[in-house]
């Protein structure tokens, strides 16, 4: 989806936004906006929003919508997600949530260009698509998915690019959560800078 059609981030193709609890990461268990954006050329097997991965299925919405919808709701976050969120300008809609007084998070794997303004950023690198030198240092929170015990040797070689203060988290892929979760216990353990997050927002059955 180009940037005309866009209109330079004015209009986003937004799948769905939500207010709900995160379920992930650092700021697991805080009440959240989140704003879950179309479209996403990494491609994970195991990804739980493949229905996000097409941004012709989302006309875009003028981001004044997806904003006045954000505000209306009690959550001070604010989660842009997607899909991957860095294939469109997001200077737009950060500035306008800024602007309202919110917090903003972004979840990336941080594999195309940083764009707007954010408190918080979550990368979560992946092989088949690595994150570009910039989003490393951008990073205050760094969550690799561990599918199998060959994706530590990624975990560690992402972690030595990020910063000292940067935040390291471990997360079982879903799918094979009860066989890998063992592994990712005994890792941490004997790796304490590292901290596991599991999806705990599958666990109370919310989005």
């Amino acid at each position: 989806m180009n940037n005309e059609l866009l209109r330079g981030g004015e209009l986003l193709p937004l799948v769905e936004d939500f207010y709900t609890i995160q379920g992930e990461g650092f700021h697991a268990g805080k009440p959240a906006y989140f704003i879950r954006l179309g479209g996403c050329d990494v491609g994970c097997s195991w990804c739980d929003a493949k229905y996000t991965w097409n941004p012709r299925l989302y006309p875009p919405v003028e981001i004044g919508t997806i904003v006045e919808r954000a505000v209306a709701c009690a959550a001070q976050s604010i989660v842009i997600t997607g899909g991957e969120p860095l294939l469109y300008p997001l200077e737009p809609l950060t500035a306008q949530l800024r602007e309202r007084g919110l917090k903003i998070f972004l979840e990336t794997s941080g594999s195309h260009p940083f764009s707007g303004e954010f408190d918080w950023v979550c990368l979560s690198p992946k092989t088949k698509q690595p994150p570009l030198t910039e989003a490393y240092g951008r990073a205050d929170e760094l969550k690799v998915i561990i599918g199998s015990v060959a994706d530590f040797e990624w975990a560690e070689q992402c972690a030595t690019k990020v910063s000292e203060e940067c935040m390291l988290f471990l997360q079982p892929e879903w799918s094979v959560y009860e066989e890998i979760l063992p592994a990712l216990v005994e890792y941490a353990k004997a790796n304490p800078r590292w901290n596991i997050s599991v999806q705990t927002h599958k666990f109370m059955h919310i989005p």
